[in-house]
């Protein structure tokens, strides 16, 4: 009819092109809880790749850590006891125990906070790393079972399929995750200052300054206090904080034991 107006669609924005923004996640304490490495000595102590002391020596250091956070000096102890434990060990047995403690002991101790942050990045365009001192394999395991679009992790020396016991670089811990996430910004054309870091530890420092987005997850004390004073976001998904984690703790160490046990009776069988 003259006059009438047409229905027009309505306009829609154009979707924002985020392919140079990303988020980068630490594991430990931040996407999951305890460390990811103490599981894997697990399970390769119940394939007999060592004895029950030195199981027993990873579940102590493990404790440590769930009690005091991550600190530098437990972190290369752990890193040191793993490599002289790993030489001689064929990859693609670690290859299969990653996906085995990835079901059995990581998937459940995932923090549902953390990962609805990175699934997040992911549904608005953002490319998601974790970024870790986890052996690669692990690391990347994580990655692939969780979605993501990869891992940055510590290396180990690989001859003839086997691991030497050595490092290719250095742990990617501290600064070396900064300078690990640097250069792949550069590779991937990623502009930092729109990209996002997400770390529990005061070690990560570095990394979270990287970025123009830092978020401190169950955070230390000193990353805490080093977040207030910087009007960083803090997000703390650890049920009831201090008392309830004092319970949580406590019970982990019956946990850590009977674990040992369980693994030790079930070799003797």
């Amino acid at each position: 009819m003259p006059g009438e107006k047409k229905a027009q669609a309505p306009v829609r924005p154009a979707p924002v092109e985020r392919s140079r923004e990303a988020a980068f996640f630490d594991v430990d304490n931040t996407l999951m809880k305890g460390a990811s490495l103490f599981h894997v000595a697990r399970k390769m102590y119940e394939r007999k790749a060592f004895t029950l002391r030195d199981a027993a020596g990873f579940a102590w250091k493990h404790l440590a850590f769930l009690l005091r956070g991550e600190n530098l000096e437990d972190v290369h102890s752990i890193q040191a006891s793993a490599l002289s434990l790993a030489a001689g060990i064929l990859t693609v047995d670690v290859a299969t125990v990653g996906h085995e403690v990835y079901d059995e002991f990581i998937e459940s101790r995932i923090w549902p906070g953390t990962k609805a942050l990175a699934e997040q990045h992911l549904r608005i365009g953002r490319r998601v790393w974790l970024v870790t001192a986890t052996p690669i394999e692990i690391a990347s395991v994580i990655s692939e079972r969780l979605g993501l679009t990869g891992a940055l992790g510590t290396v180990g020396e690989i001859v003839d399929g086997t691991y030497t016991g050595r490092l290719v670089g250095e742990i990617l811990h501290g600064q070396a995750k900064a300078d690990a996430v640097a250069e792949l910004a550069e590779r991937e054309g990623l502009d930092l200052r729109q990209c996002w870091a997400y770390s529990d530890s005061h070690n990560d420092i570095p990394l979270l300054t990287l970025v123009g987005h830092p978020v401190a997850i169950n955070p230390d004390v000193r990353l805490r206090a080093h977040a207030n004073a910087n009007n960083w976001p803090i997000y703390d998904f650890r049920a009831g904080r201090r008392a309830a984690t004092l319970g949580l703790k406590a019970a982990t160490v019956g946990g850590v034991l009977y674990g040992l046990w369980r693994g030790y009776t079930r070799i003797r069988r």
